[in-house]
């Protein structure tokens, strides 16, 4: 996922251009399990002093329930808004200083390429921490014996209660 930004930074401010990604990511991240293209629309911008690149891409993970620890495939949408700031002049070659703030990941090379892989893994690796369960109704597992609740009840005995509980139950 990368791009020659070069063309669009001597261009005037506001200038734009738009791609269209079908990308296989397969490789991105050794943690995550990809199974489809990364897939949408992309749009650069230049501002300023540097490129704004806003789209929404999509893509299948592999996901662990965080309920029922079940791998279920989850679907990625991202909404994508990121600055990226150029290391070199385009008009004079010149290396630009950049500030110790912006992460690396966020800098346009001195070829003037800008590269969306970096970003796109953080946005996947976030996603797929923040996973939802894989059902709405998803029983989840025993807090006795582990057992899985979607596949049937456990043969545990009732939930006993905490001893330091049992004046609260005396209220009921």
């Amino acid at each position: 996922m990368r791009f020659n930004v070069a063309q669009i930074l001597k261009a005037t401010t506001g200038a734009s251009r738009r791609y269209e990604l079908d990308e296989d990511i397969s490789g991105i991240d050794d943690d995550l399990q990809i199974l489809s293209s990364l897939i949408g629309r992309v749009v650069f911008t230049h501002t300023l002093d540097e490129i704004l690149v806003t789209g929404r891409l999509s893509t299948v993970l592999q996901a662990a329930c965080p309920r029922c620890l079940e791998s279920y495939p989850l679907d990625v949408e991202i909404d994508l808004e990121e600055e990226f700031v150029p290391s070199v002049d385009i008009w004079v070659g010149a290396s630009l200083p950049i500030s110790e703030q912006v992460d690396p990941g966020l800098v346009i090379d001195e070829h003037h390429v800008l590269d969306l892989s970096e970003v796109v893994r953080q946005y996947l690796v976030i996603a797929q921490t923040t996973c939802p369960s894989c059902r709405p109704d998803c029983a989840g597992l025993c807090s006795l014996c582990g057992q899985n609740l979607n596949l049937g009840q456990c043969s545990c005995s009732e939930v006993t209660l905490d001893p330091r509980l049992a004046v609260l139950k005396e209220l009921l």
